[in-house]
């Protein structure tokens, strides 16, 4: 399985600077996207650090198994799981170090989604509300789950997904990169078939775009997945482009 990708960042309609940070590497088959908080452009800084320290991490593993894990191995997942895993861990401390050396750095932080790609099996990891999506046979499926303060709400029942897209405190993570020495990290492992897209984004995206426009988009671009990042930004922007729009589609080909 070969994969073609589009990879796209843009500061939008309303920002001076861009916070999101974004990091393709085919030879690894890895790819993440970032999105940056805290004021002074330390939003920039600490998404910056974790997509390097990520890439870092995997590309200094991806040869030698025989490696020391800073965090202890998970025999739940596979060793590329365990990899991407450990990289994020490895980023967040990374953001803790800055913040401690820099006063002008205390409180920032960064959401991160990122995949790892062997093959056709894909390990997805994700902390915060960057999404990743699989558009497979004309159909958009969110496989990501957001760590906001908002999605706990939706999930609970306590408001709707209408009031979700529109609550004031809709851009509040309960998870992020640099928030706390024991970091959390989702993980998950598809196995992909030719034809399918997957789609990682920044919020700045996503709370411009319902999920059916973007579909709309993928589905318009028929396969050509350059024209369809640029379109899902060009949509961002004519929404009002509140935030920096990060955007990497991969297109799995035999």
């Amino acid at each position: 399985m070969k994969i073609a990708y589009q990879a796209l960042t843009d500061v939008g309609r309303k920002r001076k600077g861009n916070e999101d940070s974004l990091i393709a590497n085919p030879e690894q088959g890895l790819f993440v996207v970032a999105d940056g908080m805290g004021g002074h452009a330390a939003g920039e800084v600490a998404s910056k650090v974790a997509v390097d320290s990520i890439n870092e991490f995997v590309c200094l593993t991806g040869g030698d198994e025989e490696i020391t894990w800073p965090f202890g191995l998970d025999e739940g997942i596979s060793y590329d799981g365990n990899r991407l895993k450990t990289a994020i861990r490895y980023a967040n401390r990374k953001v803790l170090d800055a913040v401690m050396e820099k006063a002008e750095y205390e409180g920032m932080a960064t959401t991160v989604a990122a995949i790892l790609v062997d093959g056709a099996t894909v390990n997805l990891a994700h902390v915060g509300d960057s999404r990743v999506y699989l558009y497979r046979d004309g159909e958009l499926k969110q496989l990501t789950s957001d760590h906001s303060w908002v999605n706990e709400q939706l999930e609970s029942g306590i408001i709707s997904a209408d009031q979700a897209r529109s609550h004031p405190l809709r851009n509040v993570v309960t998870r992020a990169l640099g928030g706390k020495a024991d970091l959390q990290v989702d993980m998950q492992s598809h196995t992909l078939r030719a034809g399918d897209v997957l789609l990682m984004c920044s919020d700045g995206l996503t709370t411009m775009v319902p999920d059916d426009e973007i579909a709309r988009v993928l589905a318009e671009a028929a396969g050509d997945i350059q024209a369809a990042g640029t379109n899902l930004v060009a949509a961002a922007n004519a929404r009002g482009g509140e935030d920096n729009i990060t955007v990497v589609l991969l297109q799995f080909v035999e």
